[in-house]
């Protein structure tokens, strides 16, 4: 059992800012536009030698013209029923509200332990201010300020006497697959068909996604960790300061995965931002599947899925081992086998190949194409083997290793990946000294 907190209330009363404190961290996007939470939002605290989970949710509004609120609701909602004690965040500055009175009528319903937060109280006449707060009927109020922390070490204490066990991290330990791409390219929607809950707002609006959204997948044999990513957009195309954050988010969720679900529009191709992500999760070593979405809008026309696939591979060049899905989150059309493969992919990354079977299997091939001379310099190379670390490197060990050329490592690197399947997995060719056991 996880002990799980969860942080509600009405727009702008500081909840990500609480977020952050306890989870020591900036994972929670934080802005004075109303709002800007839309999906709940995770992350992990520790007090007291307990640790536990903290969700971050969207402002509840009722009778706003936002399009989000009613998906915004619904989301505040499940955190309500997922969490083990409730924190329902008040603003001093501001006073009781109507919708304040909502969201403490609705966490009586509850019938959930809550916690009652007054937050922006730093100083003495605002602590006689959050008196009022005691009309809720929801206990003693906890007065804090979440930018500064005051008050919030009271807060932890009472919330960890609620707690009825220690707190076991469902994650540790689960492989993590990122689903990635351009706004709008259906990933909120590839994630809520997988897990068949509304685990992330879907809308028809392009960037509803701001944080990284996490869900465990547990059915059909299999386990991990699925992260759903705000959209990756051109820089000069981030211009508001919260989506310029919603980027920094998706690049720390590709850094933090192990597979990369790569998603792309069918109608509109690989663009230059696309091959940016692509290059992001290749320079990061990270496994990657390409997810062709929308293709049931395409198979209509004279396009194949080979001459696509041929497009795509001649655009991620030289790196273009990788597995190509071609779906339609909408009609469901291959979208389990993107797990699949995703699967397959994070086992390449994990495998590690004996030393004598690569010996025995590479030598005889570089026997027959040595590396060509450069300024005179010959290279022998004496044997391979695989480097220890997190991500498939390959060491060989030769004479004059600075002398070995780029097309030659690419030589190399095919054979590896004829021989072995590293299918959706960048690898590293590191010559090394025979004698010196130097890099190059």
């Amino acid at each position: 059992m996880s002990n799980i907190v969860a942080i509600v209330g009405r727009p702008n009363v500081g909840k990500s800012t609480l977020f952050n404190r306890l989870t020591e961290s900036r994972k929670a996007i934080v802005d004075e536009q109303s709002g800007v939470t839309r999906d709940r939002h995770y992350g992990f605290a520790e007090w007291g030698g307990k640790k536990f989970s903290v969700i971050d949710t969207g402002g509840y509004v009722r009778g706003s013209e936002d399009v989000f609120e009613e998906e915004i609701r619904k989301q505040v909602e499940m955190a309500i029923e997922e969490a083990t004690v409730i924190l329902l965040v008040t603003d001093v500055e501001i006073g009781i509200t109507d919708l304040d009175d909502t969201v403490a009528g609705l966490l009586r319903k509850s019938k959930k332990k809550v916690l009652l937060v007054v937050n922006k109280v730093d100083n003495n006449e605002r602590i006689s201010q959050s008196a009022e707060f005691y009309k809720f009927g929801l206990g003693e109020p906890f007065c804090i300020s979440s930018i500064n922390g005051s008050g919030t070490g009271e807060l932890l204490d009472a919330l960890i006497k609620e707690f009825p066990r220690d707190h076991v991290d469902p994650y540790e330990g689960l492989p993590k697959f990122a689903i990635v791409g351009q706004p709008n390219v259906g990933k909120s929607s590839l994630l809520n068909m997988l897990t068949g809950e509304d685990r992330s707002i879907v809308t028809p609006v392009a960037g509803t996604t701001r944080d990284s959204i996490h869900q465990r997948y547990s059915k059909y044999g299999h386990d991990f960790l699925l992260v759903d990513t705000a959209g990756l957009r051109r820089k000069a195309k981030v211009r508001e300061d919260v989506e310029f954050y919603s980027v920094l988010r998706s690049v720390r969720s590709i850094e933090e995965s192990d597979v990369c679900l790569f998603m792309i529009d069918a109608e509109k191709g690989l663009l230059a931002q696309d091959l940016a992500i692509f290059h992001l999760i290749e320079v990061n070593k990270k496994g990657v599947v390409i997810i062709v979405n929308k293709w049931d809008l395409i198979e209509k026309d004279t396009s194949s899925s080979k001459d696509y696939e041929e497009y795509i591979k001649k655009k991620i060049a030289p790196f273009n081992d990788v597995p190509i899905i071609f779906t339609s989150v909408l009609t469901k059309q291959r979208v389990h086998k993107t797990l699949e493969i995703a699967v397959q992919v994070y086992k390449n990354k994990q495998q590690h190949i004996p030393t004598s079977q690569l010996n025995k299997i590479l030598l005889p091939i570089i026997e027959n194409k040595p590396p060509p001379a450069l300024k005179g310099k010959t290279v022998k190379i004496k044997y391979i083997t695989q480097l220890p670390g997190r991500n498939p490197n390959f060491g060989f060990f030769c004479s004059n290793p600075q002398y070995v050329s780029e097309s030659y490592r690419r030589f190399l690197e095919n054979n590896l990946r004829q021989h072995f399947d590293f299918s959706g997995i960048p690898i590293s060719i590191i010559m090394r000294n025979k004698d010196k056991g130097d890099d190059e």
